[in-house]
């Protein structure tokens, strides 16, 4: 691992600065890929001052592939190097912009292609004995009942339920509302165990503890702080393990058991959509493999020559 004084040459031979400054202001995306595209842009120019380049009009697109071939020896995931490869491409569309590259060396650089990766999932038996699992004698049994019921019954992203603000929650009109990837705003309906476990939490738990450091934020820590994402993964963690349930369980495993469950029972793909905050039908058409064996059964079931 570099150090800090390696790190900030890097962030100077390689204007990453800058290129934080457009993220940030003019690209949209969010704090999370913000900084994950720095990070690989700075793996990117440590690979680059070990070939003793140090200037990113230097770099070639041979140079280029063998960066991702050395993302691979890394063993990195498919989805790490995509993105890993979506952020040099960003970078050097800014840099061409900038007027600061001549001619951009990621045009032609591939991407691993995208597998579909089946989702964990958890039946409905499961779930609701996870839902369940917070014991009322526990300190913040309420808080933590909240927050599975919304992960599972908005299908929430953990990013999504600690950045939630006591404002987004419309419970008069069964919905809350969602500032997911990009700020891109969606609203999703909740049912009544979801209103209930909030609405106990609101009136009981959190006013104990907000101490005016909340920020308006409906989850908070025993600091009376908003919820950190490490915070929201300790109360799956600690849910799962007292529900007896041995399959590896987070927060987005609740958001794919959300997404599993309504298309099980029926529910129109694109509606899933538009509640998960999907921007590309193709993102949610993976949770239709789920439905595989239930297809086969009806099939059998109805068909006239099965």
């Amino acid at each position: 691992m570099s150090t800090p004084a390696v790190r900030a040459q890097i962030d100077r031979d390689f204007w990453l600065e800058s290129f934080r400054d457009f993220l940030a202001l003019e690209s949209g995306l969010s704090a999370n890929t913000v900084e994950a595209y720095l990070r690989d842009l700075r793996r990117l120019g440590e690979f680059a001052t070990s070939r003793g380049v140090r200037d990113p009009a230097r770099l070639t697109r041979p140079l280029l592939r063998d960066f991702v071939y050395l993302l691979k020896d890394l063993g990195l995931s498919a989805a790490s190097i995509r993105r890993a490869v979506s952020a040099v491409r960003t970078y050097y569309g800014f840099l061409v912009g900038e007027g600061r590259v001549p001619d951009n060396p990621s045009d032609r650089l591939e991407s691993p292609q995208r597998g579909r990766v089946l989702p964990e999932t958890l039946s409905v038996r499961e779930v609701e004995v996870l839902l369940g699992s917070p014991r009322v004698e526990e300190p913040l049994a309420w808080r933590d009942r909240a927050l599975l019921e919304l992960g599972y019954g908005a299908g929430l992203r953990v990013s999504e339920l600690c950045s939630l603000s006591l404002s987004d929650l419309l419970l008069s009109e069964n919905l809350v509302r969602v500032f997911g990837k990009g700020g891109k705003q969606r609203l999703v309906p909740i049912g009544r165990s979801v209103i209930g476990a909030v609405s106990v939490y609101l009136h009981t738990m959190r006013p104990e503890l907000d101490r005016g450091k909340s920020r308006g934020r409906v989850f908070l820590n025993a600091r009376g702080q908003p919820l950190s994402r490490v915070g929201a993964w300790g109360v799956v963690k600690r849910a799962t393990e007292r529900a007896g349930i041995t399959k590896r369980v987070t927060p987005h495993t609740l958001r794919h058991s959300f997404a599993t469950h309504l298309l099980e029972g029926g529910a129109d793909l694109r509606a899933v959509q538009e509640m998960l905050g999907h921007a590309d039908l193709s993102t949610t058409q993976i949770y239709t493999h789920v439905d595989r064996e239930y297809l086969r059964s009806v099939h059998k079931q109805f068909h006239p020559r099965p």
